[in-house]
């Protein structure tokens, strides 16, 4: 009998606790169940149509068609400089400071392969998105977890975010490499403002440790809030690099266009592992991004006004159902805390009876980290009329249970 060989790498991956749901859905579906998903970030409007012409245009030149570059052409590279100048008043060099890639994500985990060396520390809030922890588990790296504490208007309590990062840097060895930041924040939507990133560039200079931030969500924001870039900060480019996608502010999931900058040292080690990886994204589709970069950002408002819009709606209508929750100012989604008479079930189980009982899809928050068992995240990417059905479903629910 064939001894089976361990793949530890796998072995040391948390159970995918999406998946139960998924699975769950699926099988609602299969039953012939109408099931409103706002379980995934997966933006359901159409990629604006200039986008769309320019990628028509220049997949008809045959000599698009061949190899790339895997660090991105030096337009697009040109355009993402263009975009941090207009944006946030930062200038970059196109060829020491920028690197195209496959989606954020893509970006982000070869980026950790690159830099992390066994047995290395990361600092990672919790909850965080998933991949932000996992990546330095692959790379064979360890995670210094703590929790991410924010006030009921989705700021950040910077005083307890401060106090866990100078614990971590006593109490951790070796001593932390890396910190990883993501605001505005997936799942939790908590938002921050400059002078946030000026103490946290200060600390890392003096603590010596790099800064990986994730701005994806920095254009989806609401009431007059503004996210700002970490790359503002005077001296930032000595210790941060920071990732962005096109994926959510162009309705561009699915063309997998993101982009990291900042550091030349961490982007370096980007373009010379990708170098090794990959020939790069699909010409063509490089070309449309930087028209999406370069070209009006009217586009931008109408997606992130029609994201107002059904926060406005699901926030509102849930309330009137008898489910209680606070309107975040920036991303896709609400972080919802599940209504008292569940909460101790967690949020998986309660995300599998909202599911079963009341036909709706949600996150649950156990998936991005323990600190995030008593919410569900809930992705708005139904229409402002599903998420009113999905309102009166969850009356239903809470009234079958005794409640509302």
């Amino acid at each position: 009998m064939f001894d089976e060989i361990e793949f530890e790498k796998i072995k040391r991956l948390p159970k995918y606790v999406f998946a139960a749901v998924d699975e769950l859905k699926m099988a609602e579906r299969r039953a012939g169940e109408d099931v409103i998903d706002f379980s995934m970030g997966n933006p359901d409007g159409p990629t604006p149509q200039h986008i769309i012409d320019k990628l028509v245009e220049s997949v008809q030149k045959p000599r698009t068609h061949g190899y790339s570059v895997s660090k991105g052409i030096y337009k697009l590279r040109q355009a993402i400089c263009g975009w941090y100048l207009r944006r946030f008043g930062v200038e970059l060099d196109p060829d020491t400071e920028v690197v195209a890639s496959m989606g954020s994500k893509e970006g982000y985990v070869n980026l950790v392969q690159a830099i992390i060396n066994p047995g290395d520390v990361a600092m990672v809030p919790d909850p965080c998105y998933p991949i932000h922890s996992q990546a330095f588990i692959l790379a064979g790296g360890n995670v210094h977890r703590f929790k991410l504490v924010f006030r009921d208007d989705f700021t950040l309590d910077e005083d307890a975010f401060f106090r866990n990062i100078e614990k971590a840097i006593r109490e951790s060895s070796p001593k932390p490499k890396y910190l990883v930041v993501n605001f505005p924040n997936n799942p939790t939507t908590v938002t921050v403002e400059l002078s946030f990133y000026e103490k946290l560039v200060a600390l890392a200079r003096k603590e010596r440790f790099y800064i990986i931030s994730d701005i994806a969500y920095a254009e989806i924001t609401f009431d007059g809030y503004r996210a700002p870039s970490i790359l503002q900060v005077p001296g930032a480019k000595d210790v941060a690099i920071e990732s962005y996608t096109l994926s959510k502010t162009y309705n561009m999931a699915g063309w997998r266009v993101g982009f990291l900058a900042g550091n030349p040292k961490l982007v370096g080690a980007l373009m010379r592992i990708k170098s090794w990886l990959d020939y790069g994204m699909f010409t063509p589709i490089q070309v449309a991004s930087t028209i999406a970069l370069n070209e009006s950002q009217e586009c931008v408002g109408e997606i992130r006004d029609t994201y107002q819009r059904r926060r406005d709606v699901l926030v509102k209508s849930f309330a009137n159902a008898g489910w209680e929750m606070q309107q975040p100012k920036a991303s896709m989604f609400v972080w919802a805390r599940i209504p008292e008479p569940f909460r101790e079930r967690g949020s998986l189980e309660f995300s599998k009876m909202l599911l079963k009982e009341a036909k709706i899809a949600v996150s649950p928050g156990i998936g991005f980290g323990t600190y995030g068992d008593e919410y569900v995240r809930i992705a708005l990417i139904e229409n402002e009329e599903r998420i009113r059905q999905a309102a009166r479903n969850v009356r239903k629910f809470l009234r079958s249970h005794g409640c509302g």
